[in-house]
């Protein structure tokens, strides 16, 4: 699986963190920045996450900002992203199982750095579950999407 990851300055040293982790691990990862701790704007690297995921070149995103829930609003927007904000492991791994999401927003200001690994590989280690129940709530989503495009 290659996994984009990106963020802006609030989120620059736990994005580093996490992709040299996460590389470590064996992931491929594609860092779409921030590169330094110069202020930035979460709603450039949400739209180079999405864009990076709905072109094909990744299967899940990783973004981090201050608070996370930035860059969840801005990743949201984008058709064919499902973001969520995690703060924990078993949402981070639920949300893939019964939703299908397929980006994860952390807040570097609100979890540490070793929490924010184990919340990251729950989601890059879980799959969708394809339930009936789940495909039908995702479609209502899609449909939703659809809607208002």
């Amino acid at each position: 699986m290659k996994v984009a990851i990106a963020g802006d300055h609030a989120g620059f040293r736990l994005k580093q963190f996490l992709l040299e982790q996460l590389q470590a691990d064996g992931v491929e990862m594609l860092d779409l920045g921030a590169f330094d701790e110069v202020p930035s704007d979460y709603p450039d690297f949400a739209r180079a996450a999405g864009a990076a995921l709905t072109a094909g070149h990744v299967q899940r995103a990783l973004l981090v900002c201050g608070s996370g829930v930035g860059a969840s609003v801005a990743a949201n927007k984008i058709k064919g992203v499902r973001a969520g904000l995690c703060h924990d492991t078993y949402s981070a791994h639920q949300g893939v199982e019964h939703d299908d999401m397929n980006v994860l927003c952390l807040g570097s200001r609100v979890i540490g750095t070793h929490l924010a690994l184990e919340i990251a590989r729950a989601f890059l280690g879980a799959s969708f579950s394809y339930d009936d129940r789940h495909i039908r709530r995702v479609q209502k989503v899609l449909e939703m999407e659809r809607m208002q495009r």
